[in-house]
């Protein structure tokens, strides 16, 4: 692998301007396919073969209604009025005529007949039903809607309107999320002390996360591409494009200070920082593509979708990259008197001295912490271990969960109609579960769905049971159940449940076939499932990570120590989840609208992301002392003069990666904010935790026995060269032979 990059960089630094024109093409067709064929995105949960999502299929062609989307609009009349009398009735009659004449709008339901009046006569609940899914309500439908309440406003009403046609729609890219990319840059900036090598790896990421994003935009006529989907591949693609690019120009311009030809440079940093971001890239890509196999399609699309951003930024940085490299030349080269080429030279006075100790004056920060985390490594080990576990404490009482419009920001008109019907009525009218009734002989329809609408409206938990409505289909009718709790709550899980047991002993006696379903139910199953496919995922990713890093360290004790520090960090990062956006600790500081379940698929991606940033670290912190090992054979003094070399480069990458998801967390979006955090937070206790202290500590408490493969395995185990052993190394050029850098 290693050879075959170390000949694309060479090609790509000649022909840099057929790279750059082929990169510059895709994206303008893909701009272009956008615009002529894109769709709209669809943020719907289903679950193929749950039965739930069979019924809501059955209610699609038998009650359109029933399996569309509505929009509630809440009536409160001032303190002490009553909303049913006077000018109020009057102006709700007229608000909802209008609505009734909106665009897609198939019924209106007043309140009266839907009894959805409040007990004190200060609240009416109406529904605006639409034929369709959420994701294909048109916006004009829904200013419709919003437009009939504020007609009743003018009466003295307050009227807020929500309900399921309301909901995530994804992050619209602005200040906060741009602020990341700025602080990246200056991450940049200090890291290459040169704007122009600052530049490049952001101008290069940019580009892969343009074409990774038009490419799923282009692809909505044909597939179910949610707005998390996109936001998802913005975070990522953006993340690991800048990191990936900052990983392989460092090396070129750590062999530019050390005297090396500029294209020559540029084909061997492809060669081996290269190697290891195709490798780290490609277990992240793995990590994501897995996803599909839990059988979610909105979490398939997401999977591959963030999988294809992370493949583009790949492909970006071994061919791209190399092909700017070639139009900056020598410039990229540190200037005489910079930092940078202070570190080349310090390092080849090293390299030429008697003992690998002999610079230790001229150490850099990453080494001297390698030396504390190193002096006792058993403490370091017991201390960062004690740490993390505390941390991921909270996470023993994780709870998943899809959120609902209670988690809106507060001042959203979803959100406040949403608390005021569960002030009003009760928090389960927010999320009521559809019962399906279905016999085999169409007289005996209704009178068996009476029956089961009976026996349900006797079930703990159960707060209403509205009268049954039949379908269109003979035999058939739909009741419409309210727990006492909201949506997200347990005991509505329980419920569901607790109705389906009995779905046997409801056919015995009524002789009607009995299904749970609506969004609620939907919104269940879909947890349950990726409640149950957790453990499955964990175990594939962490037999990878051990399998993949035994071929690239060949090492028995490095391999389980890297899965080890990746399950801590995970551990520590959901314990962190749980106590902010479960348990609510400094939810008001950090603007968490509100407190609950954790979202149903946010562990799964979290451990797939983080899995394979955990492992790039790995593969580019120790790759440093393994092969100082391989040339000294002194297990101490390799840990620190590895990390003297890589230390800088894995914290830079790893400050940018946290800026570029913090820069998401402040998003009022209930999906997107808790997933910007985990991944935010995980990314820093993996990089300085893990990485830069547990790692060091181990390999230093193990001693040279880190280093050993049985040789069976050795002989077994294929060779990747993701360090690039085997390439060409040629002699660098003397200080009178060397380009000579210009400032950027």
């Amino acid at each position: 692998m290693a050879t075959l990059l170390y000949r694309l960089g060479h090609g790509a630094y000649r022909r840099r301007k057929l790279v750059l024109a082929i990169w510059l093409a895709v994206l303008a067709g893909l701009i272009a396919c956008v615009a002529a064929f894109g769709g709209k995105l669809d943020d719907r949960f289903t679950v193929p073969g749950a039965e739930s999502q069979r019924a809501l299929d059955t209610l699609a062609k038998t009650f359109p209604p029933a399996a569309g989307t509505s929009a509630q609009l809440v009536f409160t009349a001032p303190p002490g009025q009553d909303v049913t009398t006077g000018p109020y009735a009057a102006a709700i009659d007229r608000s909802l005529a209008t609505a009734a004449h909106g665009p897609q709008v198939v019924a209106v339901i007043t309140p009266e007949q839907a009894g959805t009046v409040s007990r004190d006569h200060s609240t009416a609940v109406a529904q605006v039903l639409y034929p369709v899914q959420r994701s294909e309500v048109k916006p004009s439908s829904l200013d419709a809607v919003e437009s009939a309440a504020r007609s009743a406003e003018q009466s003295g009403l307050t009227v807020s309107v929500g309900g399921s046609a309301y909901g995530s729609r994804g992050v619209a890219v602005g200040g906060t999320e741009l602020v990341g990319v700025v602080v990246a840059l200056l991450v940049l900036v200090v890291t290459f002390g040169s704007l122009l090598a600052a530049g490049m790896p952001l101008v290069s990421a940019l580009i892969g996360v343009g074409i990774a994003l038009t490419g799923l935009l282009a692809l909505t006529p044909l597939v179910q591409v949610s707005s998390t989907a996109i936001t998802l591949a913005l975070m990522l693609g953006l993340a690991v494009g800048i990191d990936y690019a900052l990983f392989i120009l460092s090396r070129h311009r750590a062999q530019l200070a050390d005297g090396l030809a500029p294209e020559e440079s540029a084909a061997l940093a492809n060669g081996t920082a290269g190697s290891a971001v195709v490798f780290a890239g490609s277990t992240v890509i793995i990590a994501l593509a897995a996803l599909s196999v839990i059988g979610i399609p909105f979490l398939t699309v997401m999977g591959l979708g963030a999988a294809g951003a992370v493949l583009i930024a790949v492909l970006v940085a071994v061919t791209l990259l190399p092909a700017l490299a070639g139009f900056a030349g020598a410039r990229l080269a540190p200037a005489p008197t910079s930092r940078a080429a202070r570190r080349a030279a310090a390092a080849r006075e090293r390299n030429a001295a008697a003992g690998p100790g002999a610079a230790d004056a001229a150490d850099t920060a990453g080494a001297r912490w390698a030396r504390l985390a190193t002096a006792r490594p058993l403490l370091t080990v017991l201390a960062v271990a004690v740490l993390l576990i505390i941390a991921a404490l909270p996470a023993a009482s994780l709870r998943l969960g899809l959120p609902d419009n209670g988690s809106a920001a507060k001042s959203s008109t979803e959100r406040q109609a949403y608390d005021t019907i569960s002030a009003r009525f009760g928090p389960g009218f927010n999320g009521p579960l559809l019962v399906l009734t279905d016999t085999a002989d169409p007289a005996d329809g209704q009178r068996a769905a009476g029956q089961v609408a009976r026996t349900l409206g006797t079930l703990p938990g159960v707060a209403a049971v509205a009268p049954p409505q039949a379908t269109r289909a003979p035999g058939q009718a739909v009741i419409q159940v309210v727990p006492r709790t909201g949506p997200e709550d347990q005991q509505t899980a329980d419920l569901a449940r607790a109705i389906r047991d009995r779905a046997a002993d409801l056919k015995a006696t009524t002789g009607a076939e009995v299904s749970v379903t609506g969004t609620t139910a939907v919104n269940i199953d879909v947890s349950d499932r990726l409640a149950g496919s957790l453990l499955p995922f964990v175990a594939i990713v962490v037999g990878l990570s051990l399998l993949l890093l035994m071929v690239v360290f060949r090492s028995f004790v490095v391999p389980v120590k890297a899965t080890v520090g990746f399950l801590l960090s995970v551990a520590a990062s959901l314990g962190l989840v749980v106590a902010l956006f479960q348990w609510g600790w400094l939810a008001d500081a950090l603007g968490v609208a509100r407190t609950g379940p954790v979202v149903s698929f946010l562990p799964i991606i979290l451990i797939g992301v983080l899995f394979g940033l955990a492992m790039d670290y790995e593969v580019f912190l120790v790759s440093g002392m393994r092969e100082q090992w391989i040339h000294t054979g002194r297990a101490h003094e390799s840990i620190v003069a590895g990390a003297r070399q890589n230390t800088r480069v894995v914290t830079a990458a790893a400050l940018i990666m946290f800026t570029v998801f913090a820069g998401f967390f402040p998003a009022d979006d209930a999906i997107i904010k808790p997933i910007a955090f985990s991944l935010a937070v995980g990314i820093l206790i993996d990089a300085f935790a893990v990485r830069l202290t547990l790692v060091p500590a181990v390999l230093a408490l193990v001693g040279p026995r880190a280093w050993w493969l049985p040789a069976r395995f050795d002989r077994v185990l294929p060779d990747l060269d993701v360090e690039g052993a085997r390439l060409p190394r040629p002699r660098a050029a003397g200080p009178e032979h060397r380009p000579a850098p210009t400032r950027a």
